[in-house]
């Protein structure tokens, strides 16, 4: 595919070591927002559907490095 072209979302885009470099450092601010919910939410819904928020984020923040 050309370099113009967009990318297909369901094509695997292989990260270069600059992607992983990205990845990690958004990686470290995700655990840090994740253990600071943990440390100050109690037990419920609500936290367990803060977490998975920030899985989704994770998920898109690695979708959206890798296809830049």
């Amino acid at each position: 595919m050309p370099d113009d072209q967009p990318k297909h979302p369901f094509d695997y885009q292989a990260p270069t070591p600059e992607h992983i470099e990205q990845i990690t450092k958004v990686r470290e601010v995700l655990k840090t927002a994740h253990d600071t919910i943990v440390a100050t939410l109690p037990a419920s819904r609500e936290r367990s559907l803060a977490i998975t928020k920030l899985e989704e984020v994770s998920m898109w923040a690695n979708k959206g490095i890798v296809f830049q």
